[in-house]
């Protein structure tokens, strides 16, 4: 593993998220229930920007296009795209199903690494 010190602690605030690039990738960093987690920001089905994606009450980034959902912490599909209704279905035969990338976080000294 190799880590990477990406921000400082102070530049994602509770709730917050924040773009960063590392390594050629575009990480989502996301501070939920004062936890860090950092995912790829790339919707696994259509590679659309899940930056703006809802974080559900179970720990899931949803997809602001078609809905899929991933767990922050395994990246695992929780849904796959349910929307729009009826073409979602036809939609997710376009991609089949694929978890989100997540990589492993850690604050140290006040700074935010993770390890790609």
């Amino acid at each position: 593993m190799n880590w990477i010190k990406v921000i400082g602690q102070d530049e994602l605030p509770p709730n917050g998220r924040k773009v960063v690039k590392v390594e050629q990738r575009n990480i989502l960093l996301l501070n939920h229930n004062n936890q860090v987690f950092a995912v790829e920001n790339s919707c696994p089905h259509l590679k659309l920007p899940l930056q703006k994606g809802k974080i559900t009450d179970d720990g899931a980034i949803v997809c602001p296009f078609h809905r899929s959902a991933f767990d922050l912490t395994t990246g695992n599909p929780t849904e796959w795209t349910p929307f729009p209704p009826g073409i979602g279905k036809v939609m997710g035969m376009i991609s089949k199903e694929k978890g989100l990338s997540v990589f492993p976080t850690r604050v140290e000294e006040g700074s935010i690494w993770v390890s790609i």
